[in-house]
């Protein structure tokens, strides 16, 4: 919203590569050369290993990263509670999983001063955030730049904008993002949003298992999907500054509150694999058919959070980006199916090509493990009778939140005045055209 912000978003420098070991200082000399902790680190600055694994765990997947800060995270004084708004967290046992498919319109427009925090709104998920098992799915909406700052103890957190850009001020520095961009903020960063328009609007998957990683490519082989080259991440810039600041902490599903004397984003240089990083979906390297058929909906996974059973994930990020359409003799919008997943879709822009209208930018719909969903009638009859020649899908970018679990609603989902009471209606009338007798 503010031209400040605008003019810090644009031109910002990045660092390439996903899980990649990454390091960044604002001012030359800051980082210690050969330890991570030195007797005394340079600059005066203290020293803090910030770990988003268990030490013990495989070195390729470990994640941690080195900080080097004006202040240690540890000069604060007490968290207090302080209110959920509409924000909740597993275990999500207000109401029991429904197996019917919804659909939601947008939120509704916030009330004045809103900023990402007060704006995210629950809308359901499944595990325990105490067992860091599940996610959530969360929509903001906003209308107002955050002062304070937040981080997040459940869980990572993946923000998905739908309408407005963002700058992020985190520990690690500044991130960009714009509608058609993803920001993933690992568990703990503390960050604070910024809108670089009057409002912003969009999603948020909220994962408190294994931290996101790229997926496995199998016989795709090398290349292909999500490139790890293409996941930023940000350069040191830090905040030098006394003062009242509000820090708001997420911590096993409430909120606390402190005011610290400074701010925590105090970073001025950093090194490691646990960072937050921001990534363009029109640069996801779409795989697909050029026989006949198409492939399962997994291989337009962006990002995966693996579960104890291998292949079957905690969660799962997908998007449907531009991509051609070749198929012969071939129905080629999603087909009908039942799923073991469940899944939650939303849009970004555009229009999607399993449905006519109804699922819009900013609302979104569930279907849960093994409802029965696809094409409405008239894609179905449209597509039915199409002419198969190539066809470029390029008017749309949807997305989905897939799980192995149920997602549980929160009672202002089941209850809210923007659910679409008559989604199952969409079905109605694909006629019988089996012709034996």
């Amino acid at each position: 919203m503010s031209g400040d912000a605008r003019k810090a978003a644009e031109g910002l420098a990045y660092s390439s590569g996903f899980g990649n070991e990454h390091s960044s200082e604002a001012v030359p000399g800051a980082l210690p050369e050969g330890r991570n902790s030195p007797q005394r680190a340079p600059l005066g600055l203290y020293a803090e290993q910030l770990s988003g694994t268990a030490f013990t765990e495989p070195r390729a997947h470990n994640r941690r990263s080195w900080l080097y800060r004006i202040r240690p995270s540890a000069a604060h004084p007490a968290f207090t509670r302080t209110g959920n708004g509409a924000l909740r967290t597993a275990p999500f046992n207000q109401t029991v999983p429904d197996p019917n498919r919804l659909r939601w319109n947008p939120l509704p427009e916030p009330e004045p001063g809103t900023d990402f925090l007060k704006g995210l709104w629950t809308l359901g998920g499944n595990g325990d955030v105490a067992q860091r098992s599940g996610m959530a799915v969360h929509l903001y909406h906003a209308n107002a730049s955050m002062t304070r700052v937040f981080s997040d103890a459940d869980g990572e957190l993946l923000i998905v904008p739908e309408r407005g850009g963002l700058l992020l001020r985190t520990e690690f520095g500044l991130l960009h993002a714009e509608p058609g961009h993803v920001v993933l903020i690992p568990r703990g960063v503390r960050f604070r949003v910024e809108l670089l328009d009057e409002t912003a609007r969009g999603y948020v998957c909220e994962n408190y298992g294994a931290p996101f990683r790229l997926p496995d490519l199998g016989p795709i082989g090398a290349n292909g999907l999500a490139n790890a080259r293409d996941f930023h991440a940000p350069v040191a810039a830090y905040e030098d500054v006394d003062g009242p600041v509000e820090v708001v902490n997420k911590f096993c599903g409430n909120l606390w509150t402190a005011t610290y004397d400074h701010s925590p984003l105090d970073v001025v240089a950093w090194h490691g694999n646990y960072v937050p990083y921001v990534y363009d979906l029109r640069r996801f390297n779409v795989i697909g058919t050029i026989s006949y058929d198409h492939p399962d909906p997994s291989i337009f996974t962006v990002l995966t959070s693996p579960s104890d059973t291998p292949g079957l994930a905690g969660v799962d990020f997908v998007v449907f980006a531009p991509r051609w359409l070749v198929g012969e003799d071939t129905f080629r919008p999603p087909y009908f199916h039942r799923n073991v997943m469940s899944e939650y879709m939303g849009l970004i822009e555009g229009a999607y090509d399993a449905k006519a209208e109804g699922f819009v930018p900013g609302g979104g719909s569930l279907h849960n493990m093994m409802s029965a969903h696809g094409p409405d009638r008239e894609t179905f009859d449209r597509a039915s009778a199409a002419e198969l020649k190539p066809q470029k899908i390029d008017d749309g970018l949807a997305f989905m939140f897939e799980t192995r679990w149920p997602v549980t609603l929160t009672p202002q989902a089941a209850q809210a005045d923007h659910l679409q009471r008559a989604y199952d209606d969409v079905w109605q009338g694909l006629e019988r055209h089996f012709g034996a007798r």
